[in-house]
């Protein structure tokens, strides 16, 4: 079944790409999820009429995630985390642990624009990304140390 993309979708393509798929991963998956249309000559009209639109709408979207970015550049996190043997965290620092830092520091990132590689349960420094559009990412720097004394953990 032939398709146009309407969004970027990994390992098929980029937004406007026409492609062929599988009936079913098309109707169940691509098509309910807004991810694609069916290739229709209908389709391709209604495709090209929003396309001006959604250029648009995805330069603004890209000036405010670049916007954001240069402030958000060089930011340092540290956590401290109650830790046992081997400086192993009890628990983790997970992505909304790390959007509600970044809060406290006066900006909005929606935890699941924040990538970490790996799971964080050592104390260490980590490098993370954040994801603010598909062409803007920021690297941060995540500092995990012990806990000291008896309070909770701080951002």
């Amino acid at each position: 079944m032939k398709v146009i993309l309407n969004e970027a979708v990994e390992h098929l393509g980029e937004r406007g790409k026409v492609c062929e798929v599988k009936p079913g991963y098309a109707r169940n998956y691509l098509i309910p999820k807004g991810l694609a249309y069916e290739a229709t000559p209908a389709m391709m009209a209604r495709f090209q009429q929003e396309e001006k639109r959604w250029l648009t709408q995805q330069a603004k979207e890209k000036g405010s995630a670049e916007a954001l970015a240069q402030r958000l550049a060089g930011l340092e996190l540290t956590f401290a985390r109650r830790a046992g043997e081997g400086d192993t965290l009890y628990g983790s620092v997970t992505a909304a642990d790390i959007a509600e830092a970044i809060k406290q520091q006066g900006f909005e990132v929606d935890r699941r624009k924040i990538v970490v590689p790996q799971h964080i349960k050592r104390i260490g420094t980590y490098n993370i990304e954040l994801h603010l559009h598909r062409e803007v990412r920021v690297p941060i720097t995540l500092h995990v140390t012990a806990l000291t004394g008896g309070g909770t953990a701080s951002a």
